[in-house]
């Protein structure tokens, strides 16, 4: 049998609450991969109600256990617990169980810088497109891309570099509204000493 040369090793990323319910979820099936019955890689839940019944399976057997790994319905799973949610990061059985705690830590740490260390149900709920991009550069089509948490967060929440109202190179930090204080304060000044 042929080695696997595959990129793939993530098959779902999910957020979920203690109860089983789900904040986000994102499954991953492998390209070009065939979906017969006793194919590994495929995707094992492809309807929305197979993913709901792992779901709430993974949260019960989670609940139960003491380690952040476990091993369930044939893959491997890393989980942590955040306030009132749980994270979790599934992947094949074959997987590197550190490349897959690598990401989920990747994921909870970028959450923490994006969301100020409020990583609650509720205020993932309230920032959902930012918690959708993160996830995203992390991980796409089930190939993990970054695990650096500062990359990840300053992809996510960078500005759009394109010109908005026609305002070109306007320096917003503290050291650029600093000095555009007192150039105002320069400026007010001179016009004053001129006007008396």
């Amino acid at each position: 049998m042929a080695p696997n040369l595959s990129l793939f090793s993530v098959n779902a990323i999910l957020i979920l609450s203690p109860d089983g319910t789900r904040v986000l979820a994102k499954y991953y099936h492998p390209p070009h991969s065939s979906t017969t019955a006793n194919n590994p890689t495929s995707n094992p839940y492809p309807t929305a109600k197979e993913q709901k019944t792992f779901e709430k399976g993974l949260v019960e057997k989670t609940a139960k256990s003491n380690s952040d790994i476990i091993l369930y319905d044939n893959r491997i799973v890393v989980f942590k617990a955040e306030s009132d949610v749980m994270l979790y990061v599934v992947g094949g059985v074959e997987e590197n169980e550190m490349l897959l705690w690598h990401t989920l830590l990747a994921l909870r740490d970028s959450l923490n810088i994006l969301l100020k260390n409020a990583t609650d149900k509720r205020t993932l709920l309230e920032n959902y497109d930012i918690v959708s991009l993160a996830i995203d550069e992390i991980v796409d089509d089930g190939i993990i891309l970054e695990t650096d948490p500062a990359t990840i967060a300053g992809r996510v929440s960078k500005p759009p570099m394109q010109e908005v109202g026609g305002v070109k190179g306007l320096d917003l930090s503290e050291q650029g509204l600093l000095n555009a204080w007192e150039f105002g304060k320069k400026q007010l000044a001179e016009r004053l000493r001129q006007g008396l």
